[in-house]
């Protein structure tokens, strides 16, 4: 059965530069990806209806996976809600994932539910990976940098 991973965090950045590390396909390559990956985003269309489309490539490996989705719901600074779909054809179904941003007194809290991950993907590997990627997240929104 595919099983749904949540997260957590309160960010010391605003919400709405936190929405466009979602949305910017740079900023996207720059933190997605768990360390030891490297990503490459092939499309991201960030409007609903729009489509994304990237692959992560192990770095020690070499070996890569591609996924891809549409985006379903964009409230700027507020929520995104997007699909995924692999191309491993062992790794079947749709994901639904749900990002929630709140701005609160020390930045923004975000909450993240990524529904349908495949059974092939053990939930403690995907709550691993993911915290990667927050952590690189937190890196590259909290700096204010003014020049």
């Amino acid at each position: 059965m595919p099983h749904t991973i949540r997260l957590h965090r309160v960010i010391a950045t605003r919400p709405e530069k936190l929405y466009r590390a979602f949305i910017e396909p740079d900023a996207v390559a720059s933190w997605l990806p768990p360390y030891g990956f490297l990503c490459t985003v092939h499309e991201l269309e960030a409007k609903v209806g729009g489509r994304h489309r990237m692959s992560f490539r192990n770095f020690t490996t070499g070996d890569s996976h591609a996924f891809g989705g549409t985006y379903l719901e964009l409230v700027p600074g507020k929520r995104l809600v997007y699909t995924d779909r692999f191309d491993d054809p062992n790794m079947p179904g749709e994901m639904t994932v749900t990002v929630d941003l709140k701005q609160v007194s020390v930045g923004t809290e975000i909450a993240i539910e990524q529904q349908g991950v495949p059974d092939l993907i053990p939930a403690e590997a995907c709550y691993l990976g993911w915290q990667d990627s927050l952590r690189k997240l937190a890196k590259l929104v909290v700096p204010e940098i003014r020049q």
